[in-house]
């Protein structure tokens, strides 16, 4: 009797089953969006504390984020090479659709941007290819949808249908990946009391008469950890960026994200970005909000393409004619 080692990481679930003849020997989930790294070796540990004679293991191969996706795949592909089993990938909507009592229906899981990886169904059987759209988008086909939140991939259907399915050996991406490689030869770290002193200089280096005062960098940075988050990128052991948010009432807003002019354009911008974007989605902000020069034509884009959108402008914000373009990204 054949023991399967079920994994997903597709959502902001990861999942993690035994199963042998149709029997659940052992089931267990965490609900954390950016942990699957983090929990789903501890879940496995727990697992194999139950029975460790795995003879297939089984891993949901999306459609889903690309980070949290990829940890699955890449975890249970070392994993089956390191025992020398087979592995056997199933399409993560299939293993939510399954036990789905409907003639026809949607299942669809959270591929943030505000849309939706999705696949149609009839009787049981996938009838489309997984896509990515606009929940708008998928209320317009008028039929039942199953969404994220109430319905998961089932890691016992994902053991059941590695046994009964063609193994899918490609991740199911669909859109391309927002990872990117690190700027080479730069350090990202939380930022100390120390640095404030030199980013007080970058500060006024960069901003001029608009910079804030070593007074105002201090009582900002006081907020931090509890309320805000302060990181630093150094290159060659000095300092060279840096970036702070802070969260109150269920939103975050950016205070700000500063590259010395040597170093932009090299994605350390980009990076923190991505690094406090991910800071307010732990917070479980609705939202992340922030303030940009009108005029900036090398930031703009990259808060663009990070999906936020211009909501007000504020006149001689950072001082006479000079105007503040406000912009806002969704979280939920």
């Amino acid at each position: 009797m054949s023991i399967i080692l079920a994994i997903d990481t597709s959502t902001s679930r990861t999942s993690v089953a035994l199963v042998a003849g149709g029997k659940v020997l052992f089931t267990k989930f965490h609900e954390d969006p950016l942990a699957h790294g983090e929990v789903l070796p501890k879940l496995v540990k727990e697992a194999l504390a139950v029975n460790k004679d795995i003879d297939l293991v089984a891993v949901g191969m999306g459609p889903g984020p690309f980070t949290g996706l990829r940890v699955g795949i890449a975890f249970a592909q070392s994993f089956a090479l390191g025992l020398n089993i087979n592995w056997a990938g199933v399409c993560s909507l299939d293993a939510m659709a399954a036990g789905i009592n409907q003639s026809e229906f949607i299942v669809s899981t959270d591929a943030r941007r505000k849309e939706r990886f999705w696949a149609k169904y009839e009787n049981g059987k996938r009838v489309s290819e997984p896509a990515v759209s606009k929940a708008s988008e998928l209320e317009k086909l008028g039929i039942p949808i199953f969404n994220e939140g109430d319905y998961f991939p089932d890691p016992i259907a994902l053991a059941n249908l590695a046994l009964s399915t063609k193994s899918v050996e490609q991740p199911i991406y669909i859109r391309k990946p927002d990872a990117y490689p690190l700027p080479a030869g730069v350090k990202f770290r939380v930022m100390t009391a120390l640095d404030l002193v030199v980013a007080t200089a970058i500060e006024k280096e960069v901003y001029g008469k608009a910079a804030w005062s070593g007074a105002q960098f201090k009582e900002e940075f006081a907020k931090a950890p509890k309320d805000a988050y302060y990181l630093a990128a150094e290159a060659q052991g000095e300092l060279i960026a840096y970036a702070g948010i802070f969260y109150v009432a269920d939103v975050a807003d950016i205070h700000t994200i500063t590259v010395v002019e040597k170093y932009r354009r090299k994605g350390v911008g980009r990076e923190l970005l991505k690094r406090l974007i991910d800071w307010a989605r732990v917070k479980k902000a609705d939202a992340i909000m922030l303030e940009m020069r009108l005029g900036n034509d090398a930031a703009r884009p990259l808060y663009e393409q990070n999906g936020f959108v211009e909501v007000s402008k504020r006149e001689n914000y950072y001082g006479p004619g000079l105007t503040a373009v406000v912009m806002r990204k969704e979280l939920k």
